[in-house]
This record gives structure tokens, C-alpha cells and sequence, in this order.
């Protein structure tokens, strides 16, 4: 395949062109918003936009924090029909870093954490609410590479306790803080755009949501495609209270299913498509996806951030993909948020502007600036190509960094 091979500023950059396109088969899968990981990922995410508001509205700067290693362990519950309670709470692992003060003043972290856990289950999983042990691992340890030499200060010492903004770095210049990539690729297929659209219609704000109190949140899909036909396992759970009766249940997974064909017959016309749903279930015994919150961390399940859906909301294997958990890091030069939106909205780009399949990996170098990646990767199918346009829009996502930090901390970007 033609390859062009470039110095651009200080990256290498590599453009493959003519590169083949996807294959019509796909194995995707997505977790639904009452998951345990993305509850992990979305309250993460959360709580990396609350601290950056305050630090903002406050200080005028974005100061040092990282949640990106937020966990959930699951409690314990009882499920009958027609009720069910909560028997041992969910405890919220709130493990990261966050700069406490600032010239003197002190920032409320543990009081903003705390708001903001309990609001996010107040909304997700209000059942969940009074059932919480949140547990703060924070700290304001400084990063590696203080050497002392003498009874001077390292100024690395100050990122997580600045006299003032004046003490962190990316006021000045912004670098990566990891060797880490970002990888992004459009466009999705059909199935993939339905996987999304199957799973939100299901776990989310949606007209059957509203209509069926008995739909949990906690959805999971499973799906292959090879072109023609698509293969599906189902995960919905439902609403212990909201079902009466082992038939209430069996009559409600029909209701979903018959849902299914339908959104399948408009999203895939002339395609068959083959659901199995809550493949668990033993009817017979009694064992079923019956819960009390609609989600699997009210028994015993966990959710950590970055096992997750990526960050265009999907998992891809046969995709190009990488394994960063984007959801809580620090949105001014956390490589491993902002250079997979970036590798992402850049595919896009791309692809709009060569109507061909794009794919692209910013890989970073700690300690180089942040709009100068270590190496640029960019794959297209179309085997004419304007390099000069491509380069303009590679130049415009490496520009766009402090523009994707305010719409990260104002906008309340999903991740995932």
C-alpha cells in the first residue's frame, strides 16, 4: 500500500493509503448505563468535571486530580416477586489523586466527591441511594521524578499542592503526562450504530422505558454480524417490584424480544436477525434476571473504570482499539482521554473527507508536548488522497486541545 512518510513539527507522521476496507464481520459488544463498569466510568467522569468546575470557577485553572482508578463493589440484596430490599450496601472506592489547596485555600474535595456520588446514584439508581459506604482514597502525593539535591523544593513537589496556578506547568506549555495512545476509526456499520441504538433504547430514557417501570438499566449485548444476518445475546434485567409473578416475567421478556425485531427490522431491513435473551434464565427454578435496582452491583457484582465501553460507546475487537480507561483522567493533558477523542473525531474527519473507511493512533511520549505526539498513525481505504488536506486536518486536531479541555469540564461530554 502507498505510504507517505513525514517530520510534522516535532511528530513522525505515517499516512497508508488504499488500505483495505473493514470486513462485513463484526463481534461488538455494549454495556448499558446501569452496568457496573459504566456506572464506574460515568461517576469517574463525574466527579473529574465537578473538581474541574470548583477548581475553575475558583482559581481560574484546572488543577491536578485523577479518579480514573474509581471502583464499585456490590452489596447484597432479596428479590421476590412484587418487592425486594437492599441487604448490604454498594460500596464506592473513590481511589485517585486531587490537589487540596491552592495559595492557601483549601478545596472541599471530600464534600464535592461525596455530592456528587450521591446525586449520580440519585439519578441512576435511586433504589441504591441509602445504601452506599463511600470510601475516599484520595491523596496529594506528588508524581514521580522529585529528586532532592538539596533544600530547595522540586517544583514537581507543588503540582497537587500549587502556592498558585503559576505552579502548574501546562499554564505555560502543554505536555503528555504518559507514553499511552489514542486510537479512533469511522465509519461504524449499521450493526454497530443498532448495537448502540438497542442497548440506550433499552437502559436509558426511552419511550419503552417510561411505558415498562419493570426495565432495569443493567443491559448487555453481544453481537455478530457477517454481512447479512445478525446474532444477538441479551442482557435486561427487570425490576423486582414492578413483577408479580413468574408468568408477569416471562410475559415481559416477550415484550422485549418482540421490541428487538422491531427496531431490528427498521435498523436492519432485510437482514435476519436472531436474539437470545437473559440466556441465564432457568424459568422452571426460579432463576432469573429479577433484581431490586435493575443492576447487578446491588448483588455482589463490580464495576471498574476502563473495562467498559470505549469512547465512541463501543466495544470493538476486530476493530482497532486500545485498553485506556479515558473516563475520570484530568482533561488538560491526560493523554489517555484527550488523544482518543481526538484520534476519534479526527477519523471522522477523515472519512467525511475521503467517503472512505479512516483510521487513526496519536502515541505519546511522556514529557513531550502535548500537541506533538511521538507518532502519528493515519490509515485510509481511498487510494487518492489529498495529503496536503489530510495534513490540515491532522494540524487542526492537535490545535484543538484547550478547546477540548473547555468542553470537557463545561459541556458534560458521555465518554462512553
Amino acid at each position: 500500500m502507498p505510504r507517505t512518510s513525514m517530520t510534522f513539527g516535532k511528530s513522525h507522521l505515517v499516512i497508508e493509503t488504499g488500505t483495505h476496507e473493514h470486513s462485513g464481520t463484526t463481534i461488538v459488544e455494549r454495556k448499558g448505563l446501569g452496568h457496573p463498569d459504566t456506572l464506574a466510568d460515568h461517576l469517574a467522569e463525574r466527579l473529574s468535571r465537578a473538581y474541574s468546575q470548583y477548581t475553575v470557577q475558583h482559581f481560574g485553572a484546572v488543577l491536578h486530580h485523577n479518579f480514573d482508578k474509581l471502583a464499585l463493589l456490590g452489596g447484597a440484596s432479596e428479590v421476590r416477586y412484587g418487592g425486594g430490599k437492599m441487604t448490604a450496601p454498594v460500596r464506592v472506592l473513590v481511589n485517585g489523586r486531587a490537589a487540596p489547596i491552592c495559595g492557601g485555600a483549601r478545596i472541599p474535595v471530600l464534600e464535592i466527591v461525596e455530592a456528587e456520588v450521591r446525586e449520580f446514584f440519585a439519578e441512576r439508581l435511586p433504589e441504591v441511594l441509602g445504601h452506599l459506604d463511600i470510601s475516599f482514597n484520595i491523596t496529594s502525593n506528588s508524581s514521580p521524578g522529585a529528586v532532592l539535591t538539596g533544600d530547595a523544593v522540586p517544583d514537581r513537589t507543588r503540582w497537587f499542592n500549587p502556592r498558585s496556578v503559576d505552579d502548574l506547568r501546562e499554564r505555560l506549555v502543554r505536555f503528555s503526562n504518559d507514553t499511552s495512545l489514542g486510537t479512533g476509526w469511522a465509519p461504524e456499520n449499521s450493526f454497530e450504530s443498532f448495537v448502540r441504538e438497542l442497548v440506550n433504547h433499552f437502559s436509558g430514557q426511552s419511550d419503552f422505558t417510561q411505558s415498562h417501570a419493570w426495565c432495569g438499566s443493567d443491559v448487555k449485548l453481544m453481537g455478530y454480524w457477517d454481512g447479512e444476518s445478525a446474532d444477538i445475546v441479551l442482557c435486561v434485567p427487570q425490576k423486582s417490584r414492578h413483577v408479580g409473578s413468574r408468568a408477569d416475567y416471562i410475559r415481559n421478556t416477550e415484550t422485549v424480544l418482540a421490541e428487538c425485531h422491531r427496531l431490528a427490522g427498521l435498523r436492519l431491513p432485510g437482514a435476519e436477525a436472531r436474539f437470545r435473551l437473559n440466556a441465564r434464565d432457568m424459568p422452571e427454578k426460579d432463576e432469573l434476571y429479577l433484581t431490586y435496582t435493575g443492576s447487578s452491583i446491588e448483588s455482589g457484582d463490580e464495576g471498574v473504570v476502563g473495562r467498559g465501553n470505549r469512547i465512541n460507546g463501543l466495544i470493538t475487537p476486530l476493530r482497532p482499539m486500545n485498553l485506556e480507561g479515558a473516563n475520570g483522567k484530568n482533561p488538560v493533558y491526560h493523554v489517555g482521554k484527550l488523544y482518543n477523542i481526538a484520534a476519534q473525531r479526527l477519523a471522522e474527519r477523515l472519512h467525511e473527507t475521503t467517503d472512505g473507511h479512516a483510521e487513526v493512533h496519536l502515541v505519546s511520549t511522556t514529557g513531550q508536548r502535548l500537541d506533538q505526539p511521538w507518532r502519528i498513525l493515519v490509515r485510509l481505504s481511498s487510494p487518492d488522497v489529498e495529503v496536503d488536506k489530510v495534513l490540515a486536518l491532522v494540524s487542526e486536531a492537535l490545535d484543538g486541545f484547550p478547546a477540548l479541555t473547555d468542553e470537557l469540564v463545561s459541556d458534560g461530554m458521555v465518554l462512553s
